[in-house]
Order: C-alpha cells, then structure tokens, then sequence
C-alpha cells in the first residue's frame, strides 16, 4: 500500500457533515453522495449523532475523515479543542459556515460563527470560509415561515435591499470546496445576483404561491416584543432583532461574485426560489 493511499487526498476521502440536518448540511449530504462521494452525516439527531457538548460523540464521527464541513455550536467554547482534535485525527481540509457581515457584528451577534473562523485560520490546516447573505429558504423552513403563514412579516430591517441566496446554492458551494483544489485560505461571500427588499421580497411570494401577504416594518424593540411573546427567551430574540437592525446599515446589500467565482455560473435568482418553493396543499 502506498502513502497516498494510505492517506488520500482531501478530496478523495471520507467527508464530514456537520449539522447534517440543517438547511445548509442536508443538501450539501445529497449533493456530495450524487456525486458518488463517501459522507458521513452527522448532527444530534440524524444518521450519525454528533454534540457539540459531548466529546464523546466526537472520536466515533472523526475516524477516517479528511475533509469536514464545519458548521458551529449555539455557543462559542468547544470549537478550538474539537478542531484540534480533528486535526490531530487526519482532517486536512475545513470548510467553515459563517455569515456575510461577521467581521463587523461577529463576537456581537455570532460569536461561534467568528470563533470558528479565528479557530481554523490559527490551526495550521486546509481552510477556507464561505459567508452568505440572508438565506431564501428563510421565508419557508425558518425564522420567517411562521409570521408569512400569518399573513403577516414585521422585521426590523426598513427599505435597505438584500441579495438573498438560495441554500442549494450554499450547499453547490460547499461540496466544490471540499472536493476540489485551488481554495486554501479563502473566504467567499456568497450571495444572490439581485437585491431587493424585504416588502419586494414578500410581494413576489405572495404573487409566487397565491397568498395574501404582507411585509411591515418594526422598530427592533417592537421585534423583540413579539418574539418574546412568542415564546422565544429573550435574548436571543434581542440578538435577533439587533442582526436585522444592522442591515439597514446596508452593509450586506450589494451582491457578490463569490459563486460566479467557485462555480462559475450566476446565482439562482429570488423568483426562480419563490417559484420553485410555493406550497401547494402542505402547509407552509
């Protein structure tokens, strides 16, 4: 047996997908195994268990791998001894999930997305960065979907544009980082071809999957308020609401090159996502 099969190229070897069942992690699974690659799918509940607060759980998803999508804990704290660890167990390349804007509001409003950045720079591997804008799918699978089924999206966030992107996108990205040559130490923003506001983001939903919505601007206390009536504890309610305040800075509103420039191809746009995404009897 010779040393490069002994250790196979990044690319070539067993890959690691944290937080596998995400909106980022399941997608990128599929997209990797389509292409015939060998995963390993991990997350608290899904095919391999994986806690972040639990070491124990680390050894058994490390063994074997060479390259890893690594997206975070809730909470900074484990990342740089987990890093370690996966270095230390043959990882050669770590592919990071962070969020346009970090370098600006990072420790404030992500601090684990920031500390995973600093930890992989300083650890003496493979890395690179990938930080997209706004998600699409967050009007449908997450943090929006409950207030458009309502009828109803009040953010904190005024008239300033956002190029969203669509997750596949992220995950088209992701799986070419981890497989292919020539990124080491770079940091890709990632977005989508088109800005438009929130209220024009709304509006072409609405239109997409006929239903009647709106969008209504809030101040980030009355956000908070109602998130908190919701249930939602509140500080991250708070955190929430100061990350979109932050945008109407405009700091995320001009779109990027980052997939034209992995992929080499244009973004999805918004409509083709709101298009391909309409409810037909599901809920929403």
């Amino acid at each position: 047996m010779t040393d490069n099969a002994k250790n196979p190229p990044a690319a070539d070897g067993l890959i690691l997908v944290l937080g596998a069942t995400g909106k980022t992690g399941r997608r990128l699974v599929t997209r990797l195994r389509d292409q015939g690659r060998v995963v390993r799918a991990a997350s608290r509940s899904g095919e391999t268990r994986f806690d972040w607060y639990d070491r124990a759980t680390w050894a058994p998803v490390l063994d074997g791998v060479t390259a890893l999508y690594l997206v975070g804990p809730p909470e900074p704290g484990p990342i740089a001894d987990f890093v370690d660890r996966a270095a230390a167990a043959g990882v050669r390349r770590f592919v990071v999930l962070s969020a346009r804007g970090i370098e600006v509001f990072g420790d404030s409003f992500e601090p684990s997305m920031a500390e995973a950045e600093r930890v992989v720079r300083e650890a003496g591997v493979d890395w690179t960065v990938i930080r997209p804008n706004n998600f699409s799918q967050n009007f449908d699978e997450d943090i929006f979907a409950d207030a458009l089924r309502e009828g109803r999206l009040a953010l904190p966030v005024g008239d300033v544009p956002e190029p969203f992107i669509d997750v596949h996108d992220i995950a088209e990205v992701a799986a070419a980082l981890l497989t292919e040559d020539g990124h080491t130490g770079r940091v890709y923003e990632l977005s989508g071809p088109r800005a438009l506001s929130f209220a024009e983001a709304v509006a072409e939903l609405a239109q997409a999957w006929g239903r009647p919505m709106r969008f209504e601007h809030i101040t980030a206390d009355a956000y908070t308020a109602e998130l908190t009536a919701a249930e939602v504890p509140a500080a991250p309610a708070r955190a929430l609401a100061d990350v979109l305040a932050w945008l109407t800075e405009g700091h995320n509103a001009t779109p990027t090159t980052g997939v034209r420039d992995v992929l080499g191809r244009d973004p999805r746009d918004f409509s083709e996502y709101a298009k391909t995404s309409a409810p037909s009897e599901r809920p929403l």
